[in-house]
C-alpha cells in the first residue's frame, strides 16, 4: 500500500501540472487576442485550443514543456483561418496567425 507521503507527492505534482497548463493556456489566450486585435481581424470563439505537448530541452539545457495552441480568426465574418502558437514555458517561441500582425507580435 502506498504511502501518504507518495501520494501526497504525487497529488502535488498532478496539481502543478494542471496549474502550468492553466497558466500557459491564459498566456496564449491572451496573445492570440492581442495579435488578432492588432490586426484587425475578428477571433473567433475567445478562446485558444491546446494542441500538442511535447518535452524540450530550454536554452538553459533544462527539460520543460512546450505547449502549443491553435486559435481561429476571421477577416470578414465569413471566412475562419487558423492560427498556432507555442510557448515554451511563459515564454512564446513561435507564432502564425493573421498576416498583418506578424510585425506586432514579439517572441520574447
Amino acid at each position: 500500500m502506498p504511502s501518504l507521503l507518495f501520494v501526497m507527492i504525487v497529488a502535488a505534482s498532478a496539481f502543478a501540472f494542471w496549474s502550468a497548463g492553466r497558466a500557459a493556456a491564459e498566456r496564449a489566450e491572451a496573445l492570440g487576442r492581442d495579435a488578432c486585435r492588432a490586426a484587425n481581424v475578428q477571433w473567433l470563439d475567445q478562446t485558444v485550443h491546446a494542441a500538442g505537448l511535447r518535452l524540450k530541452r530550454g536554452e538553459n539545457g533544462w527539460l520543460g514543456f512546450e505547449r502549443t495552441f491553435r486559435f481561429e480568426y476571421s477577416y470578414d465574418g465569413s471566412d475562419r483561418h487558423i492560427g498556432r502558437l507555442v510557448l515554451r514555458g511563459n515564454r512564446l517561441v513561435s507564432f502564425s496567425g493573421p498576416t498583418r500582425a506578424a510585425n506586432v507580435v514579439q517572441l520574447h
